[in-house]
């Protein structure tokens, strides 16, 4: 894979090599760093709209009803479904994938399943760098569905000009509204399944919450009740995401986010790398076997262990004139 050719041909829209360079950057082979490297000057233009709720609650569909509205726009629409991990083959089980089916044979749409690896907060550790090669590939608005994991997910704010929370009469979500997290990231509150018992319920409890949190300021979220199976409610969510996609863009929101994704990314960068190198050299000499020996056997605690890793003196470990502790 020349990374050069691939960069290029990205840039002209071509399919076969997104899903190549997605693969590689996923995957975390060598070419990945020059293919990010050489597409990020092109990117910058996609708008993120954030999908997270818990299991259950219909995310997936409604991704798939907010791409059609998307297209009849003109737009061009790139999915990150983030799916569970296979216990086996280590990859996403492609279960958001196939709820939106609907778009697999349209040009103007592509869809990528991620699995989450064991990361925590919802997403993939791939998350990033994949956005970065749809919003290269020309798509103007990327659907970030979050795996479902529940109230932990709120590092899909990391990413997302615009977060969607859904929920679901009569799936504990009327609890899930009274704890902090997951409640207080949202932009656009849907209640979906809202032809079921409880669902005006739901949406005045999140509107009670909202109120209690403050959120009353230049932007209010809106509650929009949704039947994803058979579209109600769609036109109106996806009205209300342009409305704070627009709220976004004339309060400076584009550059905020902005910094702050530059600030997530080289973050991660930071600790791939110095976790990376610390890692590699201290198997390689010896010391990580000392100090996880150490650790096990109660001699060391973790804190001193990692210390003595960075290459600083443990606090509180004192030593003697020949430089032994004691």
């Amino acid at each position: 894979m020349n990374p050069r050719d691939v960069v290029a041909r990205i840039i002209e829209g071509d399919r076969l090599a997104l899903a190549r360079a997605i693969t590689v950057v996923e995957d975390g082979l060598p070419p990945s760093r020059e293919i990010i490297r050489g597409v990020y000057p092109h990117t910058g233009r996609a708008y993120i709209v954030g999908i997270t709720g818990s299991p259950g609650v219909g995310k997936s569909t409604l991704t798939d009803w907010l791409i059609g509205e998307s297209r009849r726009e003109g737009k061009k629409v790139g999915v990150i479904a983030v799916d569970p991990t296979s216990p086996f083959s280590g990859g996403a089980i492609l279960g958001d994938r196939l709820r939106m089916a609907s778009h697999a044979l349209d040009r103007g749409v592509f869809i990528r399943s991620l699995a989450t690896r064991g990361h925590l907060g919802g997403l993939s550790p791939a998350t990033g760098g994949v956005i970065t090669l749809l919003d290269a590939y020309g798509c103007d608005v990327i659907f970030l569905e979050t795996v479902g994991a529940g109230q932990s997910e709120i590092e899909v704010m990391k990413y997302a000009h615009t977060v969607v929370v859904v929920l679901a009469p009569g799936m504990g979500d009327d609890v899930q509204a009274m704890k902090a997290g997951i409640m207080e990231i949202g932009d656009v509150f849907a209640v979906n399944k809202s032809d079921r018992e409880g669902a005006d319920g739901t949406a005045l409890e999140i509107e009670y919450m909202l109120d209690l949190a403050g959120r009353t300021g230049p932007w209010r979220p809106p509650v929009v009740k949704t039947v994803a199976t058979t579209g109600r409610g769609i036109a109106e969510l996806a009205a209300r995401i342009e409305e704070h996609a627009a709220f976004v863009r004339g309060s400076g929101g584009i550059e905020r986010h902005a910094a702050r994704v530059a600030e997530t990314e080289i973050t991660e960068v930071l600790k791939e790398r110095v976790i990376g190198s610390i890692l590699r050299d201290s198997r390689s000499d010896g010391r990580w076997h000392n100090v996880v020996t150490a650790v096990a056997g109660r001699a060391m605690d973790p804190y001193e262990a990692a210390e003595l890793l960075l290459g600083k003196e443990p606090e509180g470990v004192e030593r003697d004139g020949r430089g032994d502790t004691r």
